[in-house]
């Protein structure tokens, strides 16, 4: 899912002290990263693909794919795994989606407004005990699964309009307590965009994947995971081969040269068609 339409109008709203009781999970902003462990922690010129909808193709021939946890095949998982990938499990951990299995299980009062674009599907209230127990039971099934780590999405509310008062802080916990038990379940996590917030996360999470940086002229957010030799897996969307054609023309060379790792694909990652910069 996406981040479209994120205002600087609403992060300054959000930063602002909460006037209204809210339920709090009581995760401590401040607590420190977990970097000890048995985790695979990707080079930062990983190679990689991204497919969350349709049967996934498991033929590119890359270090790294990204597919998401409930859908992809117990079959298509090891087939990945027995020559040598990393395979990241995708879940949203900001929001909720009825199309999911565990819908159920989020009370009325955690669901906020819907996702610009997806209006089936509502931000969470990170704030709550049983988002965040929800969330825990994410990662588990991830491990269970087998997946070698998480790209947990939509961790950036704050900047948003999501329905609640939430601040800077309260993002900020959340996404550094989730980092660290995805951690102490041995897996590797990514930071999905959050570029706000990068300087306080990087050091918690093994890469950054972030969605049109190059259109949205964020790529100089995404700097530090450089400098900390994690990789930075970037996505511009086409709506055809053609046009993602053209468009690697334009962002390509700027891509690499900014070390970042650039795939444009369709917004509904089916994988019809992929081109990359590297």
């Amino acid at each position: 899912m996406t981040r479209f339409l994120a205002l600087a109008l609403v992060l300054a709203a959000c930063d602002s002290p909460s006037t209204e009781s809210a339920p709090t999970s009581g995760l401590d902003p401040d607590v420190a990263p977990i970097t000890a462990g048995d985790w695979t922690r990707p080079a930062a010129d990983i190679t990689w693909q991204w497919q969350l909808s349709g049967a996934v193709n498991a033929g590119y021939d890359v270090d790294l794919y990204d597919v998401d946890l409930w859908t992809t095949s117990d079959a298509t998982l090891r087939q990945l795994q027995d020559r040598g990938v990393t395979v990241l499990c995708y879940f949203s951990a900001g929001s909720g989606d009825p199309h999911r299995p565990d819908f159920d299980r989020f009370d009325a009062a955690d669901l906020g407004h819907p996702l610009a674009g997806f209006e089936e599907e509502r931000w969470l209230d990170i704030r709550s005990e049983r988002v965040w127990d929800i969330m825990l039971a994410r990662l588990d099934l991830a491990v269970e699964r087998g997946c070698d780590g998480v790209e947990p999405d939509n961790v950036d509310g704050v900047t948003n309009d999501t329905g609640f008062n939430l601040t800077a802080r309260d993002q900020l916990a959340f996404n550094r307590n989730l980092a660290n038990e995805a951690h102490r379940r041995g897996l590797t996590v990514a930071l999905k965009n959050s570029g706000d917030q990068v300087h306080d996360l990087v050091a918690y999470v093994d890469l950054e994947l972030n969605e049109e940086c190059h259109q949205f002229q964020e790529c100089g957010q995404l700097r530090p995971f450089a400098t900390a030799g994690k990789p930075i897996l970037n996505v511009e969307y086409a709506r055809s081969r053609a046009e993602a054609e053209r468009l690697a023309q334009a962002v390509c060379p700027t891509s690499s040269a900014a070390d970042l790792r650039t795939l444009i694909l369709p917004l509904d990652l089916d994988d019809s068609f992929r081109v990359s910069c590297f």
